[in-house]
Order: structure tokens, then sequence, then C-alpha cells
């Protein structure tokens, strides 16, 4: 098997950057393209303006830099290592429903993501985009898990 598209997620957090040479070995090691992704959650409530206008608002647009700023970091740490990747700031009111859109989209065959390492509660409470992606995206998910 061969995997010519793999898309990376990030957060923000170091947790989710653990994943970049992982990646940068698959890439490696069958010639794919890589894609870092992350999503800005649009609460339709508070982006009303912005999802019907595309008016922004400051609170977007400092969501918009930060998220800038960590898929910077991102590619740097790929670059570092000698792999090209695209980024990608994609939008949603759920994080995992955009992924899974994303994965059809893009044209993905393999997913490298982080995990938090949540369990019990918190798991509950914060929900788990890993394993949301594993139940129900149709190509394979490469976990690296943090506890």
């Amino acid at each position: 098997m061969s995997y010519q598209n793999i898309l990376v997620p990030v957060d923000g957090s170091e947790i989710s950057l653990n994943v970049v040479k992982h990646a940068v070995e698959l890439s490696k090691a069958f010639n794919s393209k890589i894609t870092v992704v992350q999503v800005m959650t649009l609460d339709p409530y508070i982006a009303a303006e912005y999802l019907s206008a595309g008016q922004s608002n400051q609170m977007i647009d400092r969501a918009k830099n930060f998220i800038r700023g960590n898929l910077d970091t991102a590619k740097a740490q790929f670059e570092a290592a000698g792999v090209v990747v695209e980024t990608q700031m994609l939008e949603g009111e759920s994080i995992h429903r955009t992924l899974l859109k994303a994965v059809d989209d893009l044209s993905i065959d393999l997913v490298v993501i982080s995990s938090h390492g949540r369990s019990g509660i918190k798991k509950l409470l914060m929900g788990s985009v890993a394993q949301s992606l594993i139940t129900q995206v149709d190509v394979p998910v490469f976990v690296v898990k943090q506890s």
C-alpha cells in the first residue's frame, strides 16, 4: 500500500506537533505529499455575520492569526526535516466533521494525528477528535498517543 496524500491536523499544542517526526518518516518512505491543517471552529451564534456575509470581527481575526502562526510553526518543523508541506486553515462548526470533509476534498489516504491521551470524564467532556476520525473516516489513521 502506498500513501500519496497525508493529512496532519494540528491544534497549536506541543502534543499535536509531536506527530511531525512520524509524518516525516512516512512521507519520506512513501514519497507522499503532506498537508498540515488546523480547524478554526465557528460558533454560528458568535460568527453569524462572518458565516453569512464574510464580515470578520476582532475575535475571528485573532483566531486566524493564531492559527496561521501554528501552521507556520508546523511548516518550519517539516521543512527543517527536509519535507515540503502545504498548510491550510479550515473552517467549520465541528473539528472532526471538518477534518472528515477535508479527507474527501483533498483525496487523503492517510491521517497522522496526535491524541492527548485523555480518558474518563475528561474524554467525555472534551471529546476526542482522533477517536471520531478512527470510527468515521474511510482511510487509515495513524495515532501518536501522548500520555
